[in-house]
């Protein structure tokens, strides 16, 4: 699928991923079953399954291990993802703290657990998060809402990621309601919060009785009309996969245009985002998140253009990655975490340049679809 790399990056590639097995070995049988975060003094000490058991990120752990299973078949991934995939029943069952995100919870476990072993019981839950994911659908205003409380009309771009569960729902049900969901919801995405020029806004609200603009504020980045750059690789990511499921060609424009703009703007500080592309200069405030995330769409994208177009998504997504490596890696296999340098907002007070446990989820997912061993997440 892929052409063959030059000798330097598939060196790099090779030990990359003799590194990761010896880190994530390591990481497996001192996690298990646990669902990490952000670790503290190079040790995953909370557990979300016990203190926010509906928390959005519960999903990536399990995902990675999935990753780590198709690759190697080695069993005892297998067992620590159906242990955390069981564990997040009790979110499905309490479902009032649900929201928008249970795609990144159940694509990674449930659904991948399904896809590469026929687990029925996996099947179901995946399906139920879907129907959960549907029902928040505004047909008036044509999307999905987010959060809950009183954010009726609420969008975000982070919702290009759950999407997804809807297109594999419809596949797997022979139903084409789910992916009339999320075609709709990507036309409002598309339509509210991407702009010309490829950039994106995080949150758009809008009136739940018709779907009309009324604000943009700034979200997870610096301010209204700025660029937080992981929705930006959110929206690349996420339009690639709407793509991937619909083969709608504007989704592939989206993509394509949202990836010019990251591209640009990623090579002006070596390839490492910035938390904000259109924050003032100082202070500096970085978010290897969001280039891990991106270089996982770029590949996505590297798999659909033509032969030509390939090499410069596949190579903007190297460069990410082996940047990243260089700066932020932590490859002791006796310290959780492998990537630091991860903020969950611009103005967080905390979990400012950390690792999280999405940016390692990214980096093992990219290092995987470059050695051709990746199983479909999303």
């Amino acid at each position: 699928m892929h052409k063959k790399l030059n000798d330097t990056d598939q060196y790099w590639l090779d030990c990359t991923w003799e590194k990761i097995q010896v880190k994530m070995s390591a990481e497996c049988e001192r996690v298990g079953d646990h669902i990490p975060y952000v670790p503290v003094n190079g040790e995953y000490r909370e557990d979300k399954g016990d203190t926010d058991i509906y928390w959005w990120t519960n999903g990536f752990w399990p995902g990675m291990l999935w990753h780590m299973y198709q690759a190697t078949q080695e069993e005892p991934y297998k067992t620590a993802a159906e242990g955390v995939e069981r564990r997040l029943d009790a979110a499905l069952e309490g479902f009032e703290g649900l929201h928008h995100d249970v795609g990144f919870m159940w694509l990674p476990s449930a659904v991948a657990n399904y896809r590469l072993t026929g687990n029925e019981r996996s099947k179901t839950r995946g399906l139920h998060a879907a129907n959960l994911l549907a029902g928040r659908y505004n047909p008036r205003g044509r999307f999905i809402r987010a959060w809950n409380d009183d954010c009726t009309g609420w969008i975000i771009v982070d919702s290009m990621m759950n999407i997804p569960l809807l297109y594999w729902a419809s596949m797997e049900t022979n139903d084409p309601r789910f992916r009339y969901i999320a075609m709709d919801h990507a036309d409002t995405v598309l339509g509210r919060i991407v702009r010309s020029d490829g950039s994106c806004n995080h949150i758009a609200i809008l009136n739940p009785e018709n779907g009309e603009l009324l604000e943009a504020p700034g979200g997870q980045g610096f301010a209204s009309g700025s660029a937080w750059s992981r929705g930006q690789s959110w929206a690349l990511y996420g339009f690639a996969l709407s793509y991937r499921y619909t083969k709608d060609d504007r989704y592939l424009s989206a993509a394509k245009s949202i990836a010019h703009y990251f591209i640009t703007q990623v090579s002006t500080t070596d390839y490492v985002p910035l938390v904000d592309f259109r924050a003032p200069a100082e202070p500096v405030k970085w978010d290897t998140t969001a280039g891990l995330c991106a270089a996982c769409g770029l590949l996505e994208l590297a798999e659909t253009v033509p032969e030509l177009e390939q090499p410069f998504y596949r190579n903007a997504a190297i460069r990410i990655l082996q940047s990243t490596d260089e700066r932020f890696a932590n490859w002791n296999p006796n310290e959780d975490a492998i990537i630091s340098g991860g903020t969950e907002a611009y103005h967080s007070i905390k979990n400012n340049e950390v690792p999280i446990i999405y940016g390692d989820y990214f980096f093992i997912e990219a290092v995987l679809r470059l050695k051709e061993k990746h199983v479909l997440i999303w």
